[in-house]
């Protein structure tokens, strides 16, 4: 058993919290590792937060052309940098501008952080690919333009480190869901470091950026290779307000819902089916993994759930427990080179492949999990991700409560029949992707592992760390 013993003077006075778990072990242990070194606030270093308020629905608003103003949500924060994809919504600046009073606007050097829910104390760096940014409700900008003593990559990367994490989650309130507050984030103590050994990590942020920007490229990339090949770089799906259909196409398909028979969907499939070198079926051509494993109760199991799995096909970590403890959905075992697709309609884009670290994983039955012996995994994560899969994917989807693509309709999805020669070249781009990303995590792990040993053992030690791990990195 672990338990403080903590005097009525020593209270939390600044969120007024009595519960125990605000005074767990390591919390005080944290407290007595801050009170060795020199330390500011956010509010003592000039930091600015804000949020936004209650505003009106915008959805109505939202372009995913990378028109107007990115409006920034959760999930564009991927392992402490912003990622933009295809699924990021845009707003005009005239919605932004008329909303300025309740639309929180952000800047180049400022920091997000995520306030609430499972994705509680995410953190991201924005960046000047855009002039400005606006943000969701779920999100808090730190403004960085005015802080004193602090540099912004250096607290960037303390926020996005273990002690930096764990303070943001220990300052949550615990009313309702928890969630971060303004007022208890101004409270927030940094460590200071000297400014030369804070001025590192705007060198690291940089070459991790770089890596971000080449992994997104090789992506883009693969997937241009595709849309060539298939005749679909110009193609855009257009969704129509009004449409004539045959009562007894509906009664063949056994859907009377209209998005089903958007002619958008009956022009991608045509395309596919004029592809010269043919097409089939993902029941013909793919290979569903789905018998169900029982965990066993003592035995630790990596797990990997539709919250681990980012927009560009990356998994962002996973959960690691004994089986007694894992959820009821922990149940497909998944093996390296196998594909791994989300099957509920809101989550169609989190696709990817599995590496050797997670061979003899177990995922959520929220996925599919599939391979093929005519084409290859990364092809096909180009091509569910493509419109050519994402559009089937979300025509198939059906339900009330959780919308979703069972596994019939799953099987009923048209792939083209890729030349080798085309897959080679996907695969490559695809592993250049992943190369990119793994060298950009394992900088930023350096680097989050650089400020915490500042913290324990020194700045001095962790600067030698730091330049020894860089040239094997």
């Amino acid at each position: 058993m672990q338990y403080s013993v903590v005097t009525k003077s020593n209270l939390d006075k600044i969120v007024f919290r009595i519960d125990a778990e605000f005074y767990h072990p390591y919390f005080i242990q944290l407290e007595k590792k801050l009170d060795s070194i020199e330390t500011a606030t956010i509010r003592k270093a000039n930091g600015k937060l804000d949020c936004s308020a209650f505003y009106p629905s915008i959805v109505e608003y939202y372009n995913f052309n990378k028109m107007g103003v990115p409006f920034l949500r959760v999930d564009e924060i991927q392992e402490g940098l912003i990622n933009l994809t295809a699924n990021t919504a845009f707003l005009p600046s005239n919605v932004v501008y008329e909303n300025r009073n309740t639309l929180a606007r952000c800047y180049d050097g400022d920091i997000v952080i995520a306030k609430g829910g499972n994705t509680i104390a995410k953190v991201a760096l924005l960046t000047n690919e855009y002039k400005e940014y606006s943000l969701c409700r779920d999100l808090i900008v730190l403004r960085t333009a005015k802080l004193s003593g602090l540099i912004r990559f250096y607290l960037w990367i303390f926020l996005h480190s273990e002690y930096g994490k764990k303070s943001l989650l220990r300052t949550a309130s615990q009313t309702g869901q928890p969630h971060l507050t303004i007022e208890a984030l101004y409270e927030l103590r940094i460590p200071k470091f000297s400014m030369e050994f804070q001025g590192k990590f705007k060198e690291l942020y940089l070459i991790i950026k770089k890596q971000q920007i080449a992994s997104l490229q090789a992506y883009e990339k693969a997937e241009q290779i595709l849309l060539s090949e298939l005749g679909l770089v110009d193609w855009k799906p257009k969704h129509q307000l009004s449409f004539v259909k045959n009562f007894s196409d509906s009664k063949t398909a056994d859907r009377i819902d209209a998005e089903y028979f958007q002619p958008m969907y009956d022009e991608l499939i045509e395309k596919v089916k004029q592809y010269g070198n043919g097409y089939k079926s993902v029941g013909d051509c793919v290979r569903i993994k789905d018998r169900n494993l029982v965990p066993k109760d003592d035995i630790s199991y990596k797990y990997i759930e539709l919250a681990n799995i980012s927009a560009n096909g990356h998994i962002n970590g996973f959960i690691e427990a004994v089986g007694k403890n894992l959820p009821t959905r922990a149940r497909l075992t998944v093996n390296t080179g196998d594909l791994i697709v989300s099957s509920i309609e809101g989550s169609l884009s989190s696709i990817a492949l599995i590496n050797g670290e997670l061979d003899n994983a177990l995922c959520s039955t929220g996925f599919y999990v599939i391979n093929s012996d005519t084409l290859n995994s990364e092809t096909l994560l180009v091509l569910l991700k493509s419109p050519v899969g994402h559009l089937q994917l979300k025509k198939g989807c059906s339900g009330t409560i959780l919308t979703a693509i069972n596994k019939e309709e799953f099987k009923r999805i048209l792939l083209p029949r890729i030349s080798e020669s085309i897959q080679e070249q996907i695969k490559q781009k695809i592993s250049e992707m992943y190369k990119a990303k793994s060298a950009s995590k394992k900088l930023l792990d350096i680097a989050k592992r650089g400020v915490e040993l500042a913290i324990e053992q020194g700045e001095k030690e962790a600067q030698h760390w730091i330049n020894e791990d860089l040239e094997t990195a």
